[in-house]
């Protein structure tokens, strides 16, 4: 069984889903790849259904009743990956914002050591394509106050492109993951950093979808914000530590 898998959650992604599937299954070290749909209307599932008559063995779909949050979307996909036994298991956009080559160097990096590789808008400057400055400076403020709230030093706290070893995964407990949006991404982190895991961010350049619409919404932003803070105090107490 090829170790490495790259979930992608999706929720109307017609315009892209195609063609980031057939680049992933194009790479070299091989990549299995599984989409997490949530019912989408624009007839997504679809698509990645005749795909898999193409790529079988290959692509695999969980197909989930209504759109629920993309944090539950990725703990839904890392049971299933876990349950199947995959060594190496990632997180990627659908609308190529994150580069699926850059997947090897995300890989090579747990390969030598790393048990989360983050692949890292903001570890070499601030490394984004074709967003508005207003945006670019949200995100980046954003991670400097996660930073200084938690005490991680990871310079990109809310990345959504990461690698983690079936080992983190199955270390904590994915019950007491609580968000659900943007803030998913830096409660993992921090759980992951709290358990004492290696965490190494490796640069990439973030490039802004050119299809389809952006998921994200002020709702998803508050979350972030102001999870932060509860999330901190909820670490203060024995049973956030726990593992599984």
């Amino acid at each position: 069984m090829i170790p490495r898998i790259v979930i992608i959650p999706t929720y109307n992604e017609k315009e892209n889903i195609e063609d980031i599937i057939r680049k992933v299954v194009s790479l070299n070290p091989v990549f299995n790849i599984l989409i997490v749909d949530d019912n989408s209307p624009d007839g997504t599932g679809k698509i990645v259904k005749g795909l898999q008559t193409e790529f079988p063995g290959q692509l695999f779909m969980l197909e989930r009743k209504e759109k629920n949050g993309l944090g539950t979307a990725y703990i839904d996909g890392f049971k299933w990956c876990i349950q199947k036994g995959y060594d190496y298991i990632f997180e990627m956009d659908a609308d190529f914002s994150h580069n699926p080559d850059d997947l090897a160097r995300l890989f090579n990096a747990c390969e030598k050591g790393a048990d989360l590789a983050v692949g890292s808008r903001y570890k070499t400057g601030v490394n984004v394509v074709n967003w508005p400055m207003s945006r670019v400076m949200l995100s980046y403020f954003a991670s400097a106050y996660v930073r200084m709230i938690t005490g991680m030093d990871i310079r990109d706290t809310t990345a959504g492109f990461v690698c983690y070893k079936r080992a983190l995964l199955e270390h904590i407990n994915l019950e007491k993951i609580k968000f659900r949006g943007y803030a998913f991404q830096i409660e993992m982190k921090f759980t992951a950093w709290k358990h004492g895991f290696k965490i190494e961010e490796v640069p990439i350049i973030f490039t802004d979808r050119t299809k389809g619409e952006s998921k994200i919404s002020r709702g998803i932003i508050k979350e972030a914000i102001w999870g932060v803070f509860s999330m901190k105090l909820r670490s203060f107490f024995k049973s956030y530590n726990q593992i599984v």
